[in-house]
């Protein structure tokens, strides 16, 4: 009887660990996030706007689009102070990131936003006025670019 009850224990305890071992990964590009540092609760997911990458099993996904600005302004746009902080999310982050960079487009001028690689921070735009975010994703699954809508208030 003991020896049922060990076996019994054993076996439960096997099979509660077996979906420890059972990951799930998303292969797909992610979902990128700005917001203010100061205020994360008011934030932005960004549309993807060109896309070159490998899902699962190494599918592809690739995706165009011809007019970033356009697709841009058609999103909700997030208001941010002059200079304020800002930061960049990801929804998943299953592939290792090879570079990242952030810019703006004003007027069909850019302006590249130094990035804080480390945390993910940089500053918003000092001059007021609407912006075209631009976030660069660089990884060993592709490249994924991504835009948004923001006024600097």
């Amino acid at each position: 009887m003991k020896n049922i009850l060990k076996m019994c224990t054993g076996i439960v305890i096997l099979l509660s660990l077996g979906g420890c071992f059972g990951e799930d990964y998303d292969f797909s590009p992610p979902t990128v996030t700005i917001s203010p540092t100061a205020n994360d609760i008011v934030d932005t997911d960004l549309k993807e706007s060109n896309v070159d990458w490998r899902g699962e099993n190494n599918e592809p996904y690739k995706k165009e689009t011809k007019d970033i600005s356009k697709l841009a302004m058609k999103q909700q746009a997030l208001a941010v102070g002059s200079e304020t902080e800002g930061n960049i999310r990801f929804d998943n982050e299953d592939f290792s990131v090879g570079g990242l960079t952030v810019s703006v487009l004003k007027n069909d001028k850019k302006q590249e936003l130094k990035l804080n690689e480390e945390d993910r921070t940089f500053n918003f735009p000092k001059e007021k006025g609407k912006y075209v975010i631009v976030v660069n994703l660089d990884t060993d699954r592709g490249n994924a670019q991504y835009v948004g809508n923001i006024v600097v208030k």
